[in-house]
């Protein structure tokens, strides 16, 4: 019968002498670690704190080595238990995305995707896409979580997250699935009353409505006349961490905006906002899919990020056939 063999140090190997189908033990271990307690554990996996229990001390038996060091009030990985973990949860996972591909020729996809995105963006354009692709995959349970915060996939137990904008140096695996341009705009009634600015530059003299995960929150990144972009200081009354926030204020004539496409595009269609400095190319922003790096991509994970990659694609296609900007619409 297969073992399964998990080596600690390069001095050191823990032979795991279980047969591979009975991992109950060191998937309840797994999940004791990433979650904190046994007892959440045990409502992950649908059992009870005292089964768990069992399969801990069943899996520490095995190896003969002590995994966890329990008190009254927590417990703590020992020096194996931490070797062992990282390692073991490595192999588990490749066990996983192993049956994944195995069944990857089901038309149906199954488990569950945990995901987060941006709030704005999610509730303008990713909602009608996963209604698609949950149409076509019911069995699939998906998560959204909505946060314009960047989350930290590994330790919130996120299969990926979609961020808009440049990316911060990590381990994961980013993938580009689109561009949005990003358009200054203020209310026809602002622009009157305060006058409508000729250069990145005048807009020291109005009030600048600023997103606050933006990176720059002093200062806006804006198109010159060469084709470049400058960096103008702005400043203004208002600040905030959510696009449509920022929309509503300039709708109501507080100030100017410097928002993606898919936040204004509409308000500019109907004329309720202006956009400023025509005829210059506005600068854009991408939107990427992040998830961590993995020898094989969960079929799942897989299947999401091709048909959001397909959906950009077409988009694209039939608004540039209309003669239109593909990134505007």
């Amino acid at each position: 019968m297969e073992q399964f063999h998990v080596r600690l140090t390069d001095n050191n190997e823990i032979r795991y002498n279980m047969p591979v189908e009975q991992l109950a033990g060191l998937t309840a271990f797994i999940r004791t670690v990433e979650l904190g307690s046994q007892a959440a554990a045990a409502a992950a996996l649908g059992l009870s704190r005292m089964a768990v229990g069992r399969q801990i001390q069943g899996l520490e038996h095995r190896l003969g080595v002590r995994l966890l060091q329990r008190t009254t009030r927590r417990q703590v990985l020992t020096e194996a238990g931490t070797a062992f973990f990282e390692q073991a949860r490595a192999a588990l996972q490749h066990l996983q995305e192993a049956a994944e591909q195995a069944t990857a020729f089901r038309t149906s996809l199954r488990g569950s995707l945990r995901m987060s995105a941006p709030v704005s963006f999610s509730v303008r354009c990713l909602a009608p896409l996963l209604a698609r692709f949950s149409a076509l995959h019911p069995e699939l349970q998906v998560e959204l979580v909505l946060n314009d915060r960047r989350v930290d996939l590994i330790e919130e137990g996120f299969d990926l997250a979609l961020r808009i904008g440049p990316l911060a140096d990590s381990s994961l695996v980013s993938r580009r699935l689109t561009r949005f341009p990003v358009i200054p705009c203020a209310a026809p009634a602002y622009l009157a009353r305060h006058g409508t600015p000729g250069e990145p530059a005048d807009l020291l003299a109005h009030n600048c409505l600023r997103y606050a995960h933006a990176g720059r929150v002093q200062r806006w990144l804006l198109p010159d006349t060469d084709g470049q972009h400058q960096e103008v200081p702005v400043r203004g009354n208002l600040v905030s961490n959510n696009g449509d926030a920022l929309l509503a204020a300039a709708l109501a004539g507080q100030g100017i905006i410097l928002q993606p496409s898919f936040i204004v595009e509409e308000a500019l269609r109907d004329g309720r906002l202006m956009a400023l400095f025509p005829g210059r190319a506005p600068r854009r922003i991408d939107l990427y899919a992040l998830f961590p790096a993995s020898r094989m991509m969960p079929t799942k994970l897989r299947r999401w990020l091709d048909f959001l990659a397909d959906a950009y694609r077409d988009d694209a296609a039939a608004v540039a056939a209309a003669g239109g900007d593909p990134a505007i619409g």
